[in-house]
């Protein structure tokens, strides 16, 4: 039985388990004189005996899968002849998937060594042991565990205090596993990020104009030198989320305080909706539409009014990113304005404003810290695109504020250095996840800004 069949073997039991401790509980309860003499309601008891049975089971088997491999892979290579032994976990992976591919039938033994396909016997006979006795223990372990916690059950054992204290550990262990992996990604990208930098000089990264990650291949080869300034990426990831934001954030709010304050419900039950659809619409969809569509349009109103303007530009990109924006500023301004007090606009309107200027003196103002922060949210958002810039944009590094030219961003660019299998031991690779660090960096920089304007007017509207 494979780890998934045995996940879900476990939750029956667990199930079984509490259906007899909530059985339990209420046959004992009923000496007494009813269910009230119960220290705890009978589903705490059921709870209590699930806990008991499921747990355990559960934290053995995820050590077993957890480490399995890595055991198995020391005792099949431990049965190699010295000479074959690998020096590296490179080469000890390598040879892994090789004896893998044997055991597996996917490559016939008489095309490794024998002692590889010996080894792949090994391979084999061990996975079906290690099967065999992951599953005995594991069933095992929950039907002891689900027994004892059946036959301690007592009508004056506080079985909700103990339900309680577990949920509070399995809540805190879910937090922890959200901090440790944010943790895990930071120290990743730090420490690849000095890797690059020990390679790359610090300030040519970050004053150098030109982005051209080409590493040379032999000694006498010309023309690949390298040059990895993050200027000209970071200037094509302004330029365009700003031409995005242009059209976005105008017409997502003004969209927000029409449908919220002047439309009825049942322009606004069909408009909403509509808009609400542009965020449904996947990132390559729009990436089809704005080189397709947009990109030939500005190319062509471009070239009728004597500019010249390439086929992939940035403006195309903007504007069919700040479409697919909309809906962000939107639906976040529309829930923030109707958050905020009736009564607010009621002592408006009766000390004699008019629905305008209650809009733009009362109501605006109480929801600027949440409309500010659905509008960086939505900044992140443009920050963070990719397709819709591979298909529009292009990939070309220029350093230019020209909305009609070729550029690229810094996400483009992490995708196309991570492209295909890579070694990650050279500064072109190393160079995504520099990138990244500054990417978040500047995510970072926008949520404390959006932070402090959030505070700032909260206390003055509160």
């Amino acid at each position: 039985m494979q780890p998934g069949s045995l996940l879900i073997l476990t939750c029956v039991l667990a199930l079984i388990a509490y259906w007899l401790g909530y059985s339990r509980s209420r046959a004992l309860a009923k000496p007494m004189g009813g269910i009230k003499h119960l220290k705890s309601l009978p589903t705490y008891y059921g709870f209590r005996a699930a806990i008991w049975c499921g747990v355990p089971a559960l934290i053995v088997l995820a050590l077993w899968a957890g480490f399995e491999s890595k055991v198995i892979q020391l005792l099949v290579i431990g049965t190699l002849p010295p000479a074959m032994i690998p020096d590296s976990a490179g080469q000890a992976s390598l040879m892994m998937s090789q004896i893998s591919n044997v055991a597996s039938g996917a490559l016939p033994p008489g095309f490794v060594d024998p002692e590889l396909a010996q080894a792949a016997e090994v391979l084999k006979q061990l996975h079906a042991n290690s099967t065999l006795y992951m599953n005995a223990l594991v069933v095992s372990i929950a039907a002891l565990a689900g027994f004892l916690g059946w036959v301690r059950i007592q009508p004056m054992l506080n079985a909700r205090e103990q339900v309680e204290k577990a949920l509070r550990w399995f809540f805190f262990c879910c937090a922890g596993v959200a901090i440790l992996t944010t943790m895990g990604i930071v120290f990743s990208v730090i420490f690849e990020t000095i890797r690059f930098f020990n390679r790359v000089p610090f300030w040519e990264f970050f004053l150098g104009t030109s982005w051209s990650p080409q590493l040379a291949l032999r000694a006498d080869q010309i023309g690949a030198e390298g040059a990895f300034g993050m200027i000209p990426l970071f200037t094509g990831t302004l330029l365009i989320s700003l031409i995005a934001m242009l059209v976005a954030v105008p017409v997502g709010l003004l969209s927000a305080i029409y449908l919220s304050e002047y439309a009825n419900k049942r322009v606004r039950s069909v408009v909403k909706p509509l808009l609400e659809m542009l965020a449904g619409v996947p990132t390559v969809v729009y990436g089809f539409f704005a080189a397709l569509t947009v990109a030939p349009f500005i190319r062509d109103v471009a070239t009728s009014v004597g500019l010249e303007a390439s086929s992939q530009s940035a403006l195309a990109a903007g504007l069919v990113m700040g479409i697919m924006i909309i809906p962000f500023v939107s639906s976040l301004s529309d829930d923030v304005i109707n958050a905020v007090p009736q009564t607010l606009r009621d002592g408006s309107l009766a000390l004699g404003a008019t629905q305008s200027e209650t809009m733009k003196k009362v109501i605006f103002p109480a929801a600027l810290p949440g409309i500010m922060g659905g509008i960086l949210l939505a900044v992140s958002r443009a920050i963070g695109e990719t397709m819709i810039v591979v298909m529009a944009a292009g990939l070309a590094a220029n350093l230019t504020a020209n909305p009609l030219e070729t550029v690229t961003t810094v996400t483009v660019q992490i995708v196309t250095l991570l492209i295909g299998d890579q070694e990650f031991d050279s500064a072109k690779t190393l160079a995504a996840f520099a990138l990244g660090a500054m990417l978040f960096l500047v995510t970072l920089v926008l949520n404390v800004i959006a932070l402090k304007i959030v505070r700032k007017y909260r206390e003055q509207y509160d």
